[in-house]
């Protein structure tokens, strides 16, 4: 991660690599996730993971992919943060729309089209500071929002 145009060195660990700008994958933190997941009821789906960051028992990997599967329950989403973002995001929505709960964890881009065409149709919370992804020693370069797609239910 470069902060200040000075290449910051991450902590080695199975997560570091999740923080830095070398990879489009930002590990959620977990205290973000576990309040997300006091609010909305346990989430039954993580369609972006890898074996290491899993945040549901049920998940996709890029070898699965998940832009290809089908998504249902109450879906928790940390998509990759790189050009790809905007399939992701609409998969959300076009996945609420076939009656999933999807929660999403996302850069606040407000410039984008992906923002423009689908975040503007969902509930759009914008977090406070800069969360700190994974092992990262530094927060994020951005400002993140959750935003939800569907039908708010519980069980």
């Amino acid at each position: 991660m470069h902060t200040a145009n000075k290449l910051v060195t991450l902590p080695a660990s199975r997560l570091g690599v999740h923080s830095s700008s070398a990879t489009p994958e930002w590990e959620t933190p977990r205290a973000l996730f576990e309040e997300l997941s006091a609010i909305y009821g346990p989430f039954t789906l993580d369609p972006c993971a890898t074996q290491d960051n899993a945040k549901c028992a049920r998940f996709f990997t890029r070898e699965t992919d998940g832009l290809t599967q089908p998504w249902d329950g109450k879906v928790f989403m940390n998509p990759p943060y790189g050009r790809a973002i905007g399939k992701w995001v609409s998969k959300a929505y076009e996945e609420s729309r076939r009656g999933a709960l999807v929660v999403c964890l996302l850069p606040a881009r407000t410039d984008t089209r992906w923002w423009q065409d689908y975040v503007r149709r969902g509930y759009v919370h914008f977090l406070k500071g800069r969360l700190r992804f994974g092992a990262a020693r530094h927060a994020a370069p951005f400002p993140s929002a959750i935003v939800a797609f569907g039908r708010f239910f519980s069980d």
